[in-house]
C-alpha cells in the first residue's frame, strides 16, 4: 500500500513543471517581489559570458567538483566548461524575473555514490529550486552558505554521511516545503523552530537525535512525519493534536518514548499512519482511537501497553494492519478476537491473552498486572513500572536500526529521487 500522501504526489508533479515548464513558482515568486537578494560579488568579467548567474553557477559547480573525492559512476566527469547546463544533473529553466534568462533551477545526483563535502559556494546557486543528494557518501556539516538558497522547495540530504548538530542553515530556506536528512549522522536536540515551518513532508528517521520532542511538534504543517529509530526521550506531546488538519502519516518507531499514549493522538481525523512500535509505551490504548476512520496501518507493538483491545479500533473501517504484539494485553473486545474475519492483517503474539497462542507467561502477566498505571493522574511516568522494553535481538533500545521493523514502507532505506518514490 502507498503510503505517502496525495499532496506529495501533488508536490511531486508541481516541482516538475518547476524545472521543465517555465517554472511557474518562479514566476509567482517574481510577480509578489519575492526575489532573493544576493550575498555574494561574484561578477563575470569574462567577455564571452553573457549570463552572469550561470557563470556564478559555473563558479559553485567548479568548486564542488574539486571537494568530490570519489565518483565512481562518473557523474560529474563532464562538469568542465561553462556550460553547465549540459553537466549531468543540473537543470537549467526561465529565471524568474526575466524568462529571456536561463538559470541552474535544480541538480539532482540520486544513486551516485559521490563522496566528498559541500563547499561554501554552493550559495552561489540562488536560483536553485530543487537539490537531491539521496544514496551517496557526502559528509562533514552543510554549509551556512546554504542559507542563500531562498528558493530552494526541495532538500533531499538522506543516505549520506552528514554529521553535527541538526543543520539549522535550514531554518533559514523560506520556500523549503520537503526535507528529507534521514539515514545520516546527525545528533542533538530537534529545534523546536523545525515544526513551525510550512513543511509539507519531514523525514529526520534514522540519525542520533536525542532529548525530548518539543511542545512545538503539534504546529507542524507536514502530511508526513518521519522520526522514528533516534534516540528521543519522554511522552509524546498532547499538542500533537494541533497537527489534526494535515498530518497523514505519524511514524515514531523505536524512539524511546515513554509514559502513556495521549487521548489528544484520536483528534488526528486524518491520519492514516500511526506506527509507535519499539518504544517503552504505558497504559491502554486511548479509545479516542476509535475515531480515526482513515487509519490503515496502526502498530503499537514492542512496548508495555496493557488493559483492553477495545473493538472501537478493531472495527475502523479503513483498518488493513493492527500489531499489537509484545504488550501486556489481557483481553480482546469483540471483533478483535477474530480479525481475520475482517481481513485485517494482525499481530497479537506475546500479550496476556486467555486461550491465544504465543502469550506471555503467568508470571509475566501477573507482574504487569500488579503494577497498573494511571494516565490520569501520571500522564508521562516514563516508564517507572520497570518492565522490561523491547528491541530486536542484539540491537539496543536506543540505536538506529538499519530498516524499520514495522511494514510502514515509509521507512525504507530504499533511494528516491522525489516524493512519490517514498512508497
Amino acid at each position: 500500500m502507498a503510503s505517502h500522501s496525495f499532496s506529495l504526489i501533488l508536490l511531486h508533479a508541481f516541482l516538475l513543471l518547476l524545472l521543465h515548464l517555465a517554472l511557474p513558482y518562479y514566476n509567482a515568486a517574481a510577480k509578489h517581489g519575492h526575489y532573493p537578494g544576493r550575498h555574494y560579488r561574484h561578477q563575470s568579467h569574462h567577455p564571452h559570458v553573457s549570463n552572469p548567474r550561470l557563470h556564478q553557477a559555473y563558479i559553485a559547480l567548479q568548486a564542488w567538483k574539486h571537494v568530490i573525492y570519489s565518483d565512481p559512476h562518473n557523474f560529474t566527469t563532464n562538469w568542465s566548461g561553462l556550460s553547465v547546463c549540459s553537466y549531468t544533473g543540473v537543470y537549467c529553466a526561465a529565471a524568474l524575473d526575466d524568462p529571456k534568462i536561463r538559470v541552474v533551477a535544480g541538480i539532482d545526483l540520486n544513486r551516485a555514490d559521490i563522496a566528498g563535502l559541500l563547499p561554501e559556494e554552493l550559495g552561489l546557486l540562488t536560483d536553485l529550486a530543487l537539490l537531491h543528494l539521496n544514496s551517496n557518501r557526502f559528509c562533514g556539516i552543510l554549509p551556512q552558505t546554504l542559507a542563500n538558497l531562498a528558493l530552494l522547495y526541495e532538500l533531499d540530504l538522506s543516505n549520506n554521511r552528514f554529521v553535527g548538530p541538526f543543520p539549522s542553515v535550514v531554518l533559514s530556506m523560506p520556500s523549503l516545503h520537503y526535507l528529507d536528512i534521514r539515514y545520516n549522522e546527525f545528533e542533538g536536540s530537534l529545534p523546536p523552530e523545525l515544526f513551525k515551518k510550512s513543511l509539507d513532508a519531514l523525514f529526520v528517521n534514522n540519525n542520533w537525535f536525542t532529548n525530548s520532542l518539543p511542545a512545538t511538534l503539534g504546529q507542524t504543517s507536514s502530511s508526513v512525519l518521519v522520526l522514528a529509530n533516534n534516540n528521543f526521550s519522554g511522552c509524546l506531546p498532547p499538542s500533537i493534536a494541533n497537527s489534526a488538519d494535515t498530518l497523514e502519516e505519524l511514524l515514531l518507531i523505536n524512539v524511546s518514548l515513554s509514559g502513556c499514549l495521549p487521548p489528544e493522538v484520536g483528534f488526528l481525523y486524518k491520519l492514516r499512519v500511526l506506527d509507535v512500535g519499539l518504544n517503552n509505551i504505558e497504559g491502554p490504548i486511548p479509545y479516542s482511537i476509535a475515531g480515526l476512520a482513515h487509519l490503515e496501518q496502526l502498530n503499537l507493538g514492542h512496548n508495555m501497553m496493557m488493559g483492553i483491545v477495545p473493538s472501537g479500533v478493531c472495527i475502523l473501517p479503513s483498518l488493513a494492519n493492527f500489531t499489537f504484539s509484545y504488550n501486556y494485553f489481557c483481553e480482546e473486545e469483540g471483533i478483535c478476537m477474530n480479525l481475520t474475519s475482517k481481513h485485517i492483517a494482525y499481530d497479537e503474539s506475546h500479550n496476556c491473552l486467555p486461550e491465544k497462542p504465543f502469550q506471555r507467561s503467568k508470571k509475566e502477566c501477573q507482574a504487569a498486572l500488579e503494577h497498573p498505571v494511571d494516565c490520569f493522574q501520571h500522564p508521562c511516568t516514563g516508564g517507572s513500572r520497570g518492565l522490561p522494553a523491547f528491541a530486536p535481538a542484539g540491537v539496543p533500545a536506543a540505536a538506529p536500526l538499519p530498516s524499520s521493523p514495522s511494514p510502514s514502507p515509509s521507512l525504507s532505506p530504499s533511494p528516491s529521487p522525489s516524493p512519490s518514490s517514498h512508497s
